[in-house]
């Protein structure tokens, strides 16, 4: 597909990768909806992109989000799943000051799985649902995935999230293949965004310092990947990992 003909939703789009991807996206002509929980990350986007608060973790605001972009844009033919959130910790460990065994808590597992997993697939369910109802070809749906989903220490949610996202790329690109909608993921390793500024200094150092490449990723980096995807209409299906060679 090309890009200039392509009319995407963007979901965690107020800052970082999401950010990037909407910015990249209307440089190069398409018509693109941006929608994040962050009303004044979304603020921030040049006008010519559609902004919309959204929490993509409610199944009825995902409807509504796609019902409207459809409208707004005349058509929904592509979605990037970029929407997500950490909540990083042990799945269990003992403080070491008082002995007392600590559980990663119900709220953290859940957050996560409500964004990261249940959000990605609300939006893909909605977004399928509306291009195969307008008979829309050809169709993208292109999730966010990571390196994570390999496995990785204090993040049993965020692992469990990825992982299952992956899998469901090649689902949905089995599923969904006969309507002409293909679906690809992209696995970021280490990528320069608030989340990642965020990091204890002493464990993001440490991080940096086992990527073979001996640097952090940028956005930009990850959106190469992500145009691939956008624009290679043999590209199904599969996971492509950017992580500067680093691997789990």
């Amino acid at each position: 597909m090309r890009l200039r003909d392509l009319k995407v939703i963007v979901t965690g789009a107020a800052s970082g990768m999401g950010a990037h991807f909407a910015l990249r996206l209307a440089e190069a002509g398409a018509a693109v909806t941006a929608c994040d929980v962050n009303e004044e990350g979304l603020s921030m986007l040049p006008p010519r992109v559609l902004r919309r608060r959204t929490d993509v973790s409610d199944p009825r605001q995902c409807a509504e989000l796609v019902e409207w972009a459809d409208e707004q844009m005349d058509g929904v033919n592509a979605l990037i799943n970029n929407a997500g959130i950490l909540r990083d910790g042990l799945l269990v460990k003992k403080d070491r000051e008082t002995g007392a065994v600590v559980t990663m808590p119900d709220a953290d597992w859940q957050a996560v799985i409500d964004v990261n997993l249940s959000g990605a697939t609300f939006m893909a369910r909605e977004v399928a649902a509306r291009m195969v109802a307008n008979e829309t070809r050809p169709g993208v749906i292109v999730n966010m995935s990571s390196i994570s989903r390999h496995g990785n220490r204090g993040q049993s949610n965020y692992v469990a999230a990825k992982a299952a996202l992956a899998a469901n790329t090649v689902t949905w690109a089995r599923e969904l293949s006969r309507f002409g909608i293909r679906a690809g993921a992209v696995a970021p390793g280490m990528v320069e965004t608030p989340m990642t500024r965020g990091m204890n200094r002493k464990a993001r150092d440490a991080a940096v310092a086992a990527i073979p490449v001996g640097r952090i990723g940028e956005p930009e980096d990850i959106w190469l990947a992500v145009r691939f995807v956008l624009e290679c209409d043999y590209f199904n299906g599969r996971t492509i990992d950017v992580d500067g060679g680093l691997s789990f």
